[in-house]
């Protein structure tokens, strides 16, 4: 049996679960699909899957699993969670948020956040950021919000521009 760990999302898809988890391991290295379980004829009535259709997907993004759900149309994905991604570089930045953002939803931009083709909320954030938003605000930290809230995608110079005044 693979290590579990204590905690892992479960994410809820009406029938794409296979093809995100695909999409997901896809964009982030060391990441794969670890197991594919599939629905069979028991609880057909209940879960109205057809037997032998993907019902959970386990896989891992750079060492954090997840599972993908494959339960029905009954819940969307909605702001009220995300996923951060930190990155180093501007490059690793553009990179992440071009690959999520094809085919997602362009006015669900803004702040670094990014909503996906699956409907998936995500934050591409900058580790420079962290430093720059510090415990308390600072003369610093406000001019770099104000920038930050004018972007879309985070343009990491721009920031640091911002908070050097």
């Amino acid at each position: 049996m693979p290590s579990i760990r204590k905690i892992a999302p479960c994410l809820w898809f009406d029938g794409q679960a296979e093809d995100a988890a695909k999409f997901y391991t896809s964009i982030f290295k060391n990441s794969s699909i670890r197991r594919i379980a599939r629905y069979g004829k028991e609880g057909r009535e209940i879960h109205g899957r057809e037997p032998g259709s993907v019902m959970t997907v386990q896989f891992e993004l750079s060492g954090q699993p997840f599972t993908a759900l494959n339960a029905g149309p009954d819940f969307k994905f909605n702001e009220a969670i995300s996923f951060e991604v930190y990155c180093e570089t501007q490059a690793e930045l553009d990179e992440y948020w071009d690959k999520l953002c094809a085919g997602g939803d362009p006015s669900a931009q803004q702040c670094g956040w990014l909503k996906d083709k699956f409907g998936v909320s995500w934050q591409i954030v900058p580790l420079a950021m962290l430093d720059m938003f510090g415990e308390q605000p600072s003369v610093k930290s406000e001019r770099a919000m104000k920038a930050l809230l004018q972007m879309k995608k985070l343009d990491i110079a721009a920031l640091k521009r911002a908070y050097d005044g």
